[in-house]
């Protein structure tokens, strides 16, 4: 049975992000995940999560000035301090929390800079973070974003993330694989997910056109989900779409399919 994860970032947004953990638990979800701890009280997270029983899966590395359209600062050779500083405070967060995944956005293209230096940057800082990351026993997950929605991110593809992977070469760097961000690009996610399974260490959800749920696009999730079971994935995936409807309405394909949170 796959494990849900809500993304609380996506999902319930008619309500506070506090308010968030509750609805999820009524809905019957037991894992959960957003983008960003850094601007609420960890303390107040903490203590949602333990009330309502929920265990936190994943939430991103700080990536820069969110709001101005950044994403991610791993490649930027003059943020190099501040993208290692975060590392840090994100690791403090995540042991709080108990999370023992933490995902890497690298950033854009900056015309100002040579290509060649934002690359060897994004490897040196990987390298550092999946080395620290690994003596706290977390993993580290790097993912692409296409380039509709993300012009100009350093990792567009499929291909380019599994490529930087091997560049890194660190046991505890796995691929977050996004099935939206996949389906934009190159498609093909059955043989890439069949592929490269023991490489991807998270899933994440959500259909194309509209980056809505699952059934509401091109996207055959009936049969790619049981793909998935049976090529032996065991961990979460991440539901994170704009929910059509409410959030509670979206949920219907989940017992629709066959599964049950």
């Amino acid at each position: 049975m796959p494990k849900f994860a809500a993304n609380l970032t996506m999902l319930y947004t008619d309500c506070s992000f506090m308010d968030r953990f509750a609805r999820a638990k009524r809905s019957g979800f037991h894992y959960v995940e957003y983008l960003f701890p850094y601007e609420y009280d960890i303390k107040e997270i903490a203590s949602n999560l333990q009330q309502h029983d929920l265990n936190q899966v994943l939430f991103n590395l700080p990536a820069g000035n969110w709001n101005v359209g950044e994403r991610g600062i791993a490649a930027h050779p003059d943020r190099i301090d501040e993208f290692r500083r975060g590392v840090r405070t994100a690791v403090e967060i995540a042991q709080v929390l108990r999370v023992n995944q933490l995902n890497c956005l690298v950033g854009k293209r900056d015309d100002a800079v040579p290509i060649e230096d934002q690359q060897r940057v994004m490897i040196e800082n990987l390298r550092y973070t999946a080395h620290y990351l690994a003596e706290q026993n977390i993993l580290l997950l790097v993912e692409m974003l296409n380039p509709y929605d993300v012009p100009n991110f350093l990792i567009a593809s499929p291909r380019a993330a599994f490529e930087i992977q091997d560049q890194v070469a660190f046991p505890n760097l796995k691929i977050q694989y996004d099935v939206y961000h996949a389906q934009r690009t190159t498609g093909e996610l059955a043989n890439t997910i069949h592929k490269h399974l023991d490489r991807i260490g998270h899933l994440q959800v959500a259909d194309n056109p509209g980056r809505h749920q699952p059934g509401s696009g091109e996207i055959n999730y009936r049969f790619l989900f049981d793909w998935i079971e049976r090529c032996g994935y065991t961990g979460y995936i991440g539901l994170e779409y704009v929910p059509e409807g409410t959030t509670e309405q979206s949920l219907n394909w989940i017992n629709e399919y066959g599964y049950s949170l």
